[in-house]
């Protein structure tokens, strides 16, 4: 797992995200935690980085978010209205001119092999260099 430095502190993305988990006692720490896992298991070639207060997984150029919200956890596909989603993942700005989101709440089950390919899939589409 890589990744940089933030130039505005001392902590770098991971230690920044190590904090967020930290710092979400409840469900949704733990939650942020095993999606953390889950992206990286799926495309180790991610960077960590810390943007908009944000965990952002980038690779030339930024991949998905991780945003925590009071009810659930929203990961966030940059280029994800390219992404063919068979598994009918994106549950959320769906009417977005780029970005598909995926909505965690309490108890929702991830379906974990769709998701890393629809991972695997995001970063294969930033590495081919395709804008739109």
């Amino acid at each position: 797992m890589k990744s940089t430095t933030n130039s505005k502190d001392d902590l770098t993305p991971a230690q920044h995200i190590d904090q967020a988990i930290k710092n979400l006692p409840d469900w949704r720490g733990k939650l942020l935690a095993r999606l953390r896992k889950l992206i990286h298991d799926a495309a180790p070639e991610l960077v960590e980085d810390w943007k908009w207060d944000t965990p952002v997984f980038a690779y030339k150029g930024n991949v998905v978010a991780a945003g925590v919200f009071k009810d659930h956890i929203k990961l966030n596909f940059f280029k994800g209205a390219l992404l063919a989603d068979s598994e009918k993942l994106f549950n959320a700005g769906l009417e977005a001119k780029t970005s598909r989101g995926i909505d965690f709440a309490e108890g929702d089950k991830i379906a974990e092999p769709a998701l890393k390919e629809l991972i695997r899939a995001a970063v294969a589409l930033n590495a081919s260099g395709k804008k739109k």
